[in-house]
């Protein structure tokens, strides 16, 4: 009987283990408004770079980039695994290159985004390995509307899906034997900017004949259950249709380059979609497909027609359960519009590449303020020669010291942020009692930089950690308070304190009175200079 009771007993301790093992994986969650990445049990916010795309093939070329992560304060790298690499020959697989990222982000504390390069890259095909590139009757092509074959893989395929779910069923096993105890990796990108180029849609004959079927009951089912909250142009396009509840393609949406977007978008939605579930069956860390951002007045063919774009998100949403997060990628200047579209509430905003430019400095704190991202990361960040000098190391610098308390604080009324330039110079943030109007530092007029005609970018972010008291940080703004009810009184400052956070604890520096707060007027960081100030206001008559 005991030995019986001691089975058991194991037993259960055993299955204990593996249950809190498969909770305490990378996650996403939802706190308050906000989505929340958890990482070894502990809220994560990714400071992250994105190297550039060959730079994770060779060992040699990664060692020195390591230091340059370090040098930056980057916490995670975004690094590319290459299909053609892993699988040279059907079925054999070599995960050397996926084992050095492992080894030497452990060796320098950093975390691993993976990037897988499948079946597309930018549209197109060409990270797929030689076997797949030369076999074009087992692993066709798309068409374009002329029948010629692209160097895009056709996503009617059966043969062209089982052999990217081989590969990345392989690679995520590969992870789960090599790393669940480390959790290096914590999240994966699956694919990379899909889309198919010159044509808005795929012209393969198993694409027409799809095109010519109704529209899957799926989709159908899932528009009329979201009807009041869809992207203005598909709920345009299916309403100028009569809202239908079945037909093909055309008699739902109408004739045109926009359904053939919408077409070809649930088509490659249903394709990531079976890729992120089979390898989330191997090992289920959060799983996100990325959009490269179509430009104004371009047509669907003119950029990658059919990636998860902000018009057609419901489409992505309503065809990939098992994808975490869409998410945009940025070389186009109107950040604060695209986030808009982004962040939604069955989308928390991760934005895994951008333009690497001074500008991002400003940017991380509006993002991770104002949107309360999970995570930000510069592209090609490894491109810079002075690591120890790039802007972006500055703020991450600052977000790091920040980070409990922001995550603390996301989905939560407490936090907020601002973006600030020449066109847009000032904003204001309630909290409570207290109106926060937030200027660019220019707006002084102190600095010679006001005269030029560019401004460059300045940003911050407040957190309310109690009714009177709030962490302030960023670059290049100067804040100034009133009373959100004046009948209450007057609002003042009554001490500021310049300083930073160690293992989470403040630590005071200078007391910011007298001509650093322009005789108790304003709390301020010149342009150039990044930092963290704890504020205590209070209100007189």
């Amino acid at each position: 009987m005991m030995k019986h009771l001691f089975i058991y007993y194991m037993l259960v301790v055993l299955a204990g283990a593996v249950t809190a093992g498969a909770q305490s994986l990378p996650s996403l969650q939802r706190q308050g408004s906000a989505g929340h990445l958890m990482v070894n049990g502990k809220p994560f916010l990714v400071l992250g770079g994105e190297l550039g795309n060959s730079s994770a093939s060779s060992a040699d070329y990664m060692r020195p980039i390591w230091k340059k992560l370090r040098a930056m304060h980057c916490n995670t790298v975004l690094a590319p695994v290459y299909w053609e690499l892993i699988e040279p020959v059907q079925g054999k697989f070599d995960f050397t290159t996926v084992d050095s990222l492992l080894a030497g982000a452990r060796r320098h504390s950093i975390k691993i985004v993976f990037l897988w390069f499948g079946s597309w890259k930018n549209s197109m095909s060409c990270y797929v390995p030689a076997w797949v590139k030369k076999d074009y009757k087992t692993y066709p092509r798309a068409y374009d509307e002329r029948g010629l074959a692209q160097e895009i893989l056709t996503p009617f395929s059966a043969d062209n899906l089982r052999a990217d779910v081989d590969a990345f069923r392989a690679l995520m096993k590969h992870i789960r034997e090599h790393d669940e105890k480390y959790q290096t990796v914590i999240m994966i990108q699956v694919e990379n900017e899909i889309g198919i180029l010159p044509s808005a849609r795929d012209y393969h004959p198993q694409a027409t004949k799809a095109f010519h079927q109704p529209v899957p009951t799926a989709l159908m089912q899932y528009l009329q259950q979201h009807k009041k909250s869809l992207a203005p142009a598909l709920a345009e396009a299916w309403r100028k249709n009569g809202s239908r509840t079945s037909g093909t393609w055309e008699e739902v949406f109408g004739k045109g380059l926009a359904t053939d977007e919408m077409f070809i978008a649930w088509h490659f939605a249903l394709f990531a979609n079976q890729v992120a579930l089979e390898g989330k069956k191997v090992y289920p860390l959060p799983m996100f497909v990325n959009a490269a951002l179509n430009r104004p007045n371009v047509k669907p063919g003119g950029y990658p027609s059919g990636g998860p774009l902000p018009h057609i998100i419901d489409i992505w949403k309503a065809a990939t359960p098992a994808i975490d997060l869409l998410s945009p990628d940025f070389y186009n200047p109107d950040f604060i519009h695209w986030n808009d579209l982004y962040t939604r509430p069955d989308n928390a905003l991760f934005i895994p590449e951008i333009r690497f430019e001074p500008s991002v400095s400003a940017k991380v704190f509006y993002a991770l303020g104002h949107y309360q991202a999970i995570g930000f990361s510069p592209f090609s960040i490894e491109s810079t020669d002075t690591p120890e000098n790039e802007p972006i190391g500055k703020s991450y610098q600052v977000l790091t010291q920040l980070m409990p308390l922001l995550c603390q604080h996301q989905g939560k009324p407490t936090l907020d942020g601002v973006l600030l330039d020449k066109r847009s110079d000032a904003d204001t943030l309630t909290f409570g009692n207290y109106t926060f109007i937030v200027k660019h530092d220019y707006t002084l007029g102190w600095s010679p930089g006001a005269k030029e005609e560019n401004w460059p970018q300045a940003g911050g972010l407040i957190i309310q950690t109690a009714p009177n008291e709030f962490i302030v940080a960023g670059t290049g703004i100067v804040v100034s308070f009133v009373s959100a009810q004046p009948s209450k009184g007057r609002t003042g400052i009554l001490s500021i304190e310049e300083g930073g956070y160690r293992e989470g604890h403040w630590n005071p520096g200078r007391t910011m009175n007298g001509d650093q707060s322009h005789q108790g007027r304003h709390l301020r960081f010149p342009v150039g200079e990044y930092g963290i100030q704890k504020l205590s206001l209070y209100q007189y008559k």
